[in-house]
């Protein structure tokens, strides 16, 4: 089951008082219906979703609909559910603000649909069981999309869901408009004004876990970074060293500085600052990062003027 199913089927559950069953068959029915024949037909391949619908015209209306089983073309293998209204049609269709008084198709819905919070949450919810998804957050991407016919409509929805700082934008499509939000946070958001608390947790739990395991790579890839960078120097401080060493010239270093030599090639791992650490144990005398790296430029000076000397000959 994927994760939109369980949203869907979780939402379809939700209690609604009148006014919020109105709101959401309102969002449904504007972006889901067909009128033909004095019929409204709505489809959906969610039984779930199906059923609601149902309940919501017989509680709202006393409308009992007709329903069909059809074969899905999106090869889903799912079976679709097609649901014909041909009673009460005329104020159905103006009590959810799909037509006005006058039989005219109205480009959004009138403000009455979605007058409170409880029924904006509603309309949103029967928009997304209409044209909604979103990824599972185990997947790559963190994604939720509202698939929408009508341009009035898409800015319409885009501006209710920003009415929550959803952060919503809008794509032209070949088939109509994609309202979609991108940032983690803001699909949870999403999810919660739907009234999906499970797929909340769930969700949470996910994007938690891919938090911290991306925060635990890029520490790991830091500190990766850091180990070259420490490989990196002590190499060619090992190099400036064999200079010094195959010209005879280590006496040419003063006493310290040969300590430090002498502990650069026996600890060629380490890290300057675990390298002061080691000298200050072994040899009892104190030295801090700054004063050995005093000394290994020291090192490295008299490598240099002997590579230039050699390179003169």
């Amino acid at each position: 089951m994927s994760y939109t199913t369980r949203i869907k089927e979780e939402i379809s559950t939700i209690t609604s008082t009148k006014s919020e069953m109105i709101a959401e068959l309102s969002g449904f029915i504007r972006n889901n219906g067909t009128l033909s024949d004095n019929t409204i037909i709505l489809t959906t391949e969610s039984e779930p979703t199906k059923n609601r619908m149902e309940h919501f015209l017989r509680e709202a209306y006393e409308v009992e609909s007709i329903v069909e089983i059809k074969d899905s073309l999106n090869f889903s293998k799912k079976d679709l559910f097609v649901i014909n209204v041909n009673d009460k049609l005329d104020l159905i269709l103006k009590d959810i603000g799909y037509i006005d008084e006058e039989g005219r198709l109205l480009a959004s819905p009138p403000t009455y649909i979605v007058g409170a919070n409880e029924e904006i949450r509603a309309y949103l919810r029967g928009v997304f069981l209409s044209c909604g998804s979103i990824n599972d957050p185990k997947t790559s991407r963190y994604h939720m999309e509202l698939l929408i016919v009508s341009p009035e409509e898409a800015v319409f929805v885009q501006k209710l869901l920003n009415i929550f700082d959803l952060n919503a934008k809008i794509l032209n499509r070949d088939k109509g408009f994609m309202i979609y939000i991108k940032e983690a946070e803001k699909i949870s958001d999403f999810i919660k004004i739907l009234g999906a608390n499970k797929a909340v947790l769930y969700y949470e739990e996910v994007r938690i876990y891919r938090d911290q395991k991306n925060k635990t790579n890029r520490l790991n890839n830091c500190e990766q970074a850091n180990m070259d960078r420490v490989f990196a120097t002590a190499n060619e401080q090992l190099k400036q060293i064999d200079i010094i060493e195959s010209t005879g010239s280590v006496e040419l270093l003063d006493d310290r500085t040969q300590v430090a030599l002498e502990y650069r090639k026996k600890y060629p791992e380490s890290s300057i600052q675990e390298l002061a650490e080691i000298i200050t144990v072994e040899t009892g005398k104190s030295i801090t990062k700054s004063g050995l790296n005093h000394r290994l430029r020291k090192i490295k000076e008299l490598a240099e003027r002997l590579k230039k000397n050699k390179e003169n000959k």
